[in-house]
């Protein structure tokens, strides 16, 4: 089993776990991207012993999204591939994935778990897009997974959280649990879909990857419009200021340039 700087990968009667890191938050970095497009390679590489994976987080985050102060210092361009390369692994798993929320969900981290085939959350999930206010664009294409136009152009516009109770209610997550019993109820779903034909499971996420793409390709839209929005906006001076205010905990001052 290969060993990964940002998260942990188990694997116990045909369930991998992948438990992100990378404390304190689980922020992600281009090292943690590229450790779940890793990880969920070495799941595609041992389907005689893995059926179905369990993304969740370590402490009390799932994933606070994008690390802001390394992102500074990283290649825009090297680190959107390796953004687009963490999300395209998830999303061509060759098993089922079973998001399970643990805690704050923002951002990149709740696009990451929009990536999977299911979301189940804890009752102290929270889920939000901020990147609107970091000067930076939301992936409209992605939350389409999930929420209808309207819903995903308000949550994405305002950068408002929300609760799971909320997200079920709407039909983003599929059942909230208590907290302590999130990962029992996770690895419960797993086991009943672990306990099917592994060559039909396989079969039903394949075509079920092929549907969607073929009435709504959210990843053509990714690639040919958004990430083309996304990597200029990286470069304003608003989205730097908004950089600067985060890290030094006050409002920031746009300029409209």
């Amino acid at each position: 089993m290969a060993q990964y700087e940002n998260l942990d990968l188990e694997v116990s009667d045909y369930i991998a776990t992948i438990r992100l890191n990378r404390p304190p938050v689980n922020a992600l970095s281009m090292g943690l991207y590229l450790d779940i497009a890793a990880a969920f390679g070495e799941i595609a590489s041992r389907t005689d012993e893995i059926r179905v994976a369990i993304l969740t987080g370590g402490g009390r985050c799932f994933c606070a999204g994008r690390d802001l102060k390394v992102s500074e210092v990283e290649p825009p361009e090297t680190r959107s591939a390796a953004a687009k390369a963490s999300y395209s692994a998830i999303f061509h798993s060759v098993v089922p994935v079973i998001a399970a929320i643990n805690g704050p969900a923002m951002g990149a981290g709740f696009l990451s778990a929009m990536m999977s085939d299911f979301l189940i959350a804890s009752e102290r999930a929270e889920f939000g897009l901020p990147e609107i206010d970091a000067g930076l664009n939301m992936s409209i294409a992605t939350l389409l997974r999930g929420f209808n136009q309207f819903q995903a152009r308000y949550y994405g516009f305002t950068a408002e959280r929300v609760g799971p109770e909320e997200m079920y209610r709407i039909g983003v997550v599929q059942k909230v649990v208590p907290h302590d019993e999130l990962l029992t109820e996770a690895r419960r779903i797993g086991g009943v879909l672990a306990a099917k034909s592994p060559m039909a499971l396989r079969g039903a996420k394949w075509s079920s990857i092929e549907v969607e793409t073929m009435f709504q390709n959210f990843e053509q839209a990714y690639r040919a419009i958004e990430s083309r929005v996304s990597m200029g906006l990286l470069h304003t001076e608003d989205r730097k200021e908004a950089g600067r205010a985060f890290a030094e905990k006050r409002d920031p001052v746009f300029k409209n340039r």
